[in-house]
């Protein structure tokens, strides 16, 4: 007799994780699922993700070694540093932000070829069916969604073709609906044509000429030749079990090495002021390692998987101490984007990210298709001496980076945010609340929690803790040194997070943040098959 197995998906938008639970219900694959949702994700949260952004998938089999796909872009054939002449940096909007090509279709479709070798596929017109429907009927505007068009209107409002995400020429408020009609055609077009159409398509066609308009470097070519790719997880093993995370050009190594470097020396603390401070020390070894390798894997001067050696480790725990924190001026790493994870009822599991980098990416609308476009490439430097430095073809550094892990107890977790620099530091967080100081997976990611470093466009390093978290370990941080400010409870600068945990006896827990708008479902083992 096969053993049940409870379905599970979390999203930070109710109406994507609605669309992903109902794929479950059906008897869909895990990936399916995903897919679906991606695609209603990038309608209903159009400022942090889209069709015209990257993705990375973690895949796991139940027996197997997961499967990981890198989704993100290349820098087209045409941004050169000539390119750039006269710029000290590439420009954050506009056209000649818009320099990578858009990986996440790409993904999709990586995926679902994975899918269809598991069982027979639900057809793309039938995943992307509800995406094209709420484009079309239009979406309600939500806070995270309202917060961002505010922030960006001086910047972004005027831009040519930027319309379809204002009302009446103003910013978009809490609770008004918008409607997506070109973006709502665009996703009927893949569903008819396929994915590949995005690439070798009318679709690819209809973005290169906008984009050219805009003034992007990026050419039909550039998407001719665009493939996303299988790439060997980074995997790190602990007292707790066995942490995977994305390759370079991810800082998936800073996620692991935060939690390899914690499950050192957790035992010291005896307090959450000591678990809190001890994470946040850990935190800055493993940026500090991530901002001096990680690069184009092509660039690559060390291998990144023996930063998580036993002698690696151990030479990165000798600047942590438990009563002292380390001065921090290190640069840090903004961006915004969706994680989104899922079990089916075989115990496949998914772990899911999506982006635009910043919100509203570059700011170019494509007029014939309705699509963002992402302004990832911003990353690259200009200097040619620089690890990051722009060349065709490479890809520059992402703060993207889902996470799996298989635990010594049986139980298989798939679990991530949203958030730049805060990606590693959720992940950490959520983890250890929940596997090394047991406590329920949504209380995990509800508490409070810090951030070290700059997101969504602040230039301050400093630690930045939600006032929950100071007024129990506040005062201990800053006797330990730590330069910390405080701001509001259930903040989204902390980041959208979501987890999803199978459990040995088949059954699932899913959880998502109160601070984003999301909803997480967990089938009952009756409801399952």
């Amino acid at each position: 007799m096969t053993k049940k197995i409870a379905t599970g998906f979390t999203a930070p938008h109710y109406a994507a994780a609605q669309v992903g639970n109902q794929v479950l219900e059906r008897g869909g694959t895990a990936i399916e699922a995903m897919v679906a949702a991606a695609a209603s994700i990038a309608v209903e949260y159009p400022h942090m993700n889209g069709l015209g952004g990257d993705g990375f998938w973690l895949i796991s089999e139940p027996g197997k070694k997961p499967i990981a796909i890198d989704a993100s872009g290349t820098a087209a054939s045409g941004a050169t540093p000539e390119f750039y002449a006269g710029h000290s940096a590439i420009p954050s909007r506009g056209g000649k932000a818009a320099l990578t090509m858009a990986g996440a279709v790409a993904g999709w479709q990586k995926a679902l070829d994975i899918s269809h070798q598991w069982q027979p596929g639900i057809p793309l017109t039938e995943l992307l069916d509800t995406a094209i429907s709420q484009a079309n009927w239009g979406i309600e505007v939500t806070t995270s969604l309202s917060d961002a068009s505010f922030k960006t209107f001086e910047e972004l409002g005027s831009a040519a073709n930027f319309a379809p995400f204002l009302i009446k020429g103003k910013p978009l408020k809490k609770g008004k609906i918008v409607k997506l009609t070109q973006l709502s055609a665009t996703l009927q077009q893949l569903a008819h044509a396929g994915l590949s159409d995005f690439y070798q398509g009318d679709i690819a066609q209809q973005l290169a000429n906008d984009l050219a308009d805009a003034g992007s470097p990026i050419t039909l070519e550039d998407f001719h030749q665009y493939q996303a790719s299988f790439v060997e997880p980074l995997a790190v093993t602990t007292s707790k079990g066995t942490l995977y995370n994305l390759p370079a050009p991810t800082q998936g190594i800073a996620s692991l090495l935060i939690l390899a470097l914690y499950d050192r020396v957790w035992q010291q603390g005896k307090s959450d002021a000591d678990m809190v401070h001890l994470l946040i020390e850990c935190t800055k070894q493993a940026f500090i390692a991530r901002n001096r390798y990680v690069t184009d894997p092509s660039r690559l001067s060390t291998e990144l998987q023996a930063l998580l050696s036993d002698d690696a480790l151990s030479q990165m725990l000798q600047a942590i101490d438990l009563e002292s924190a380390q001065t921090w001026p290190h640069p840090a790493r903004p961006g915004d984007t969706i994680w989104m994870g899922a079990c089916d009822n075989q115990g496949r599991m998914v772990s899911y990210i999506q982006s635009l980098y910043w919100e509203f990416g570059s700011g170019v609308v494509s007029p014939s298709t309705g699509i963002v476009w992402n302004n990832r490439g911003t990353s690259f430097s200009l200097q040619p001496n620089d690890l990051q430095a722009l060349k065709p073809g490479l890809k520059p550094f992402h703060t993207l980076n889902p996470a799996f892990a298989e635990l010594n107890d049986g139980r298989r977790m798939s679990y991530g945010t949203m958030g730049g620099e805060g990606q590693p530091q959720t992940q950490a967080a959520i983890f250890s609340r929940y596997v090394y100081h047991n406590q329920p997976l949504a209380k995990s990611i509800t508490l409070g929690r810090w951030l070290l470093g700059r997101t969504w466009g602040d230039q301050s390093h400093n630690l930045k803790a939600e006032t929950d978290v100071a007024e129990y370990v506040g005062e201990e941080l800053l006797r330990r040194g730590h330069e910390m400010v405080v701001v509001p409870p259930c903040n989204e600068l902390m980041g959208h997070a979501g987890a999803v945990v199978l459990h040995p006896n088949g059954y699932t827990d899913a959880a998502t943040d109160p601070r984003s708008d999301g909803k997480a479902f967990a089938s009952s083992l009756g409801d399952s098959l």
